[in-house]
């Protein structure tokens, strides 16, 4: 796997600056454009009185006074991806970022399924086309079927940002692909899994490696998406649910597969062969922590642990 294997804790400790009674200086980075919407937020500073909301955007923060600067709400990062890792590295170098840099780099590109599958692990069948490469391309050893119901989105993307779903449309797949490619992006192509329109999709949510909460998302393409007032995520409705065996045993071997995370979401979808992986968030995934009264505890009782080894 193209993932650094670097593990939370190996890295030097303490490069921030401590207050006046040795508790650590937690950041919490969102950005500016919604800095206070995402509703995880208010649930972790109740349990994390050490931890202050800011900005990765905001060229005022000096990122060494804290000890530890956890990624949040950065939803405007795919808009600049390398700008975005820079900062990664950056703060890096004078704090230390969870998850890692080289971590967010992977996870900031879909393509990183590709290494999941290299795995054995299922994921939702997928082409990619880069620049310059055509749909008829078969290098992948893909097929999908292109007249039938397909979804069609960037690698460099969050939420439902340049999502699109097609049925019985090649041309509009293929001016959708253009338009990706346009930008300077990958496309990727996936048939879209009906069964999410009944069974939703399935996110399993951990924390330092151990599993914390799960919930059902119902499918944002399912019905005309509705999206925050700055346009940068998809309002989603929301579950509790509880993991079947086979979804924890997939979700299990994802967080095997990766270097040791403080957090990560696993999204999974019901497909004729069995439960798949969509998408896997280490970088600014929403937690959903409401959905689970214990989650906002657990997370800050776990990273407070990862935080003293």
């Amino acid at each position: 796997m193209h993932v650094s294997a670097v593990r939370i804790g190996d890295r030097p400790k303490c490069r921030g600056k401590r207050s006046l009674y040795g508790e650590m200086m937690i950041a919490l980075a969102t950005c500016l454009a919604v800095q206070h919407a995402d509703p995880d937020l208010a649930l972790l500073l109740a349990e994390m009185d050490d931890a202050e909301v800011v900005a990765w955007d905001d060229p005022t923060v000096e990122w060494s006074r804290f000890d530890k600067v956890i990624i949040r709400s950065t939803w405007n990062a795919h808009l600049d991806r390398d700008r975005f890792v820079a900062w990664c590295r950056q703060v890096d170098r004078v704090s230390e970022l969870w998850n890692p840099p080289d971590l967010v780099e992977w996870n900031t590109d879909k393509r990183y399924l590709l290494d999941l599958a290299a795995h054995g692990i299922p994921i939702v069948p997928t082409r990619f086309v880069a620049p310059g490469e055509h749909l008829d391309d078969r290098c992948d050893g893909v097929d999908i079927d292109l007249g039938g119901d397909v979804v069609v989105k960037p690698t460099v993307a969050a939420g439902s940002y340049g999502i699109g779903r097609f049925q019985d449309d090649r041309d509009g797949i293929i001016g959708r692909v253009d338009e990706i490619h346009r930008q300077g992006l990958t496309a990727m192509i996936q048939a879209y899994q009906s069964q999410i329109d009944t069974q939703a999709e399935t996110g399993l949510v951990y924390f330092g490696g151990q599993y914390s909460h799960c919930f059902a998302k119902s499918a944002i393409l399912a019905s005309e998406i509705t999206t925050d007032e700055a346009g940068l995520y998809a309002v989603e409705q929301i579950e509790p649910r509880q993991p079947t065996r086979v979804q924890r045993e997939i979700a299990d071997r994802v967080v095997d597969a990766i270097p040791e995370t403080a957090y990560l979401r696993i999204d999974l979808v019901p497909t004729d062969q069995g439960p798949a992986v969509l998408e896997v968030e280490a970088t600014e995934p929403s937690l959903f922590i409401d959905t689970d009264d214990q989650a906002a505890a657990r997370a800050a009782r776990i990273w407070r642990t990862l935080a003293r080894l």
